[in-house]
This record gives structure tokens, sequence and C-alpha cells, in this order.
């Protein structure tokens, strides 16, 4: 049995997903427990990672488990998953992890989660992916409304990554010993700017979409609106002050997995409808 968190995120669902169609038995944790768009034979499970006994009862006859960051109550789920004899733990982390600057808020967390790992005595292995190509679905609005996107860090060239590649090696390390006691760095094929993303849509979708980039002040007004100050001040540190460099393609999808990860216009083509 793998016991998946998060597991109606981004990420989660991918990984429920190829678990479920390796054949194992999956049990997928989400705050809702809601079971539609589940595969069949998959258990969904109520759990919320900020009260750890509502998780403790569905850790019973795990082997391994994939763990979401920044919740509250990681530390005691990760005892009692090691009561419960729970082998292994992958942990979704984030490339920030890599500056060790634990203050930045986004970094911060990331490294208390792994620290937390470290110190729980499971084997363990950190799948730290760089920004995720699902993060162009903020856009999906704008793109309804009109031809011109006006985006944030019109200058930064990120190896955005499809949460399917993510997926596809949190199962590698789930299934096998040959992970554990490793941090993954995981990128998607390719340094795009967002302008090159706006494009690729735009080819998808049969529009002439064009990315109009937001001045800093207007950018960080936009983002507070939606996320506390402290995150907004982690990614002007990451993309403006340059701490964070997302730009640098690494082999290690394909290493581990044994096929290349997905390209941009591969995942606009499979969300078109979501800008349509």
């Amino acid at each position: 049995m793998f016991l998946v968190t998060g597991a109606t995120g981004n990420v989660g669902a991918e990984l429920v997903r190829a678990l479920a169609e390796s054949g194992e038995l999956v049990r997928a944790v989400s705050r809702s427990g809601r079971s539609e768009g589940l595969p069949a034979g998959v258990e969904a499970v109520a759990g919320d990672l900020n009260r750890p006994e509502t998780v403790r009862a569905a850790l019973d006859g795990v082997q391994g488990l994939f763990l979401m960051p920044g919740y509250g109550g990681q530390r005691q789920i990760l005892a009692d998953a090691r009561a419960a004899g729970v082998r292994r733990v992958v942990l979704l982390s984030g490339l920030s992890a890599g500056t060790g600057d634990r203050g930045n808020a986004v970094a911060g967390y990331l490294l208390d989660a792994e620290d937390a790992v470290r110190d729980s005595g499971l084997a363990w292995t950190f799948v730290r992916p760089t920004s995720f190509m699902t993060n162009a679905l903020r856009l999906a609005d704008q793109i309804r409304e009109g031809d011109t996107v006006r985006v944030p860090f019109p200058d930064a060239r990120t190896t955005d990554i499809d949460p399917y590649d993510i997926a596809q090696v949190a199962l590698r390390a789930l299934l096998s010993d040959e992970f554990a006691g490793r941090v993954l760095e995981v990128t998607g094929p390719e340094a795009l700017l967002p302008a090159d993303r706006i494009r690729i849509l735009g080819e998808t979708l049969g529009r002439d979409l064009r990315a109009v980039g937001l001045e800093h002040e207007e950018a960080r007004a936009e983002m507070e609106a939606g996320m506390p100050k402290p995150y907004v001040d982690a990614f002007f540190s990451f993309f403006v002050d340059g701490t964070l460099d997302e730009s640098v393609v690494l082999p290690t999808v394909e290493q581990v997995t044994g096929r290349a990860p997905r390209t941009f216009a591969r995942w606009a083509r499979d969300h078109t409808e979501a800008f349509r």
C-alpha cells in the first residue's frame, strides 16, 4: 500500500494515477476525501496534514508515503508513519531548497520539511522540481478575454516541468531503494521566457497571443493581492534579485525514468480546453 498526500493536487493526482496504473494499492489523502476522479480501486481518505490525528489511521499497512511540505503536523505524521511500519517517504520539495536560505519564506519552509524528514528515521528521497508548467493556468482568464497577456518577471528564463514528470520520478523513488538518501533535482527539457510560453499557447490555440511584461511594482501589487507578502518577497528574490537559477536543464528526469521530460508544447496541447 502506498499513501499519497495532496492526492488531488497537480503532482499528487498524477502520482495516484501512476501508482494505480503500475498495479499498486493506493490510498489517496485529501482534505475532502472525495473519490470522484480517482482511478478505480484507489481508496479515498479525508485527512488534514495540519491535524496528524486525521491521518494516523490511514498509515496502517502502508509501505511508502508521498508527503507534501509546509504543514504543521509533518513531524508527528512522520513519527506515526515510522510507528506504523512505513519503510520510505518521498518528499515533494523544491529547487529553492538548494539555496539553503532559511530567511526566504519559500526556501525556508521547504528546508524545514526536509529537516523533519531527515530526522524521522525513515528512508527518504527529496524531489526538488523547478516551477510547474501548470502555473500557466493562472493566465487562463486573460487568454480567454483577449490576445494580450500580462506576465510577471518577463526576463526570467525557467525550465518549467510538467507535474506528470515529477510524479513519474516520485513513482520510481517510492517503488525502489535505488534513490534512498538522494536529492533529485528535476527540470523540464527547455529554458523558456514567459513570452515563449505565451507564444506556444497561442500556437496551440490557433491565436496570435502577445506577452506584455509587468513592471515590478505592478507585479508585486497583483501578487500581494493573492498571497502573503513574505512569499511575494521570496519570488522577487528568486526572479528579480537572481538568488535562484531555474534556467539550467538537468538530466534527472531522463536518468530516473528512462525518457525525456515532456515539453511545454505537449503540456499546452494536453490542457487546451482550460484556455478556451
